[in-house]
């Protein structure tokens, strides 16, 4: 079983257009700048900046960073 995150909103609903492979990369959907995804896993103050405008981003929209089961993918 595969897994997913993506974003929940205020009410509950799932947002489609924030599915991604790693909270992380949600993150980096969710935040109008730029991060460089080397960085983020490797310096500590890039990623504490990172994770606090996500924060910000996340508590102005009222939204949350989820898991969710990934649908899987049909195999030939």
């Amino acid at each position: 079983m595969n897994a997913a995150w993506t974003v929940k909103d205020s009410s509950g609903q799932l947002l489609a257009d924030f599915v991604c492979n790693s909270p992380i990369e949600v993150g980096r959907k969710v935040v109008p700048t730029h991060y460089d995804p080397f960085r983020l896993q490797v310096s500590p103050s890039y990623r504490e900046l990172f994770d606090r405008a996500v924060a910000q981003a996340l508590s102005r929209h009222g939204w949350q960073i989820v898991r969710m089961k990934a649908a899987r993918r049909a195999t030939a």
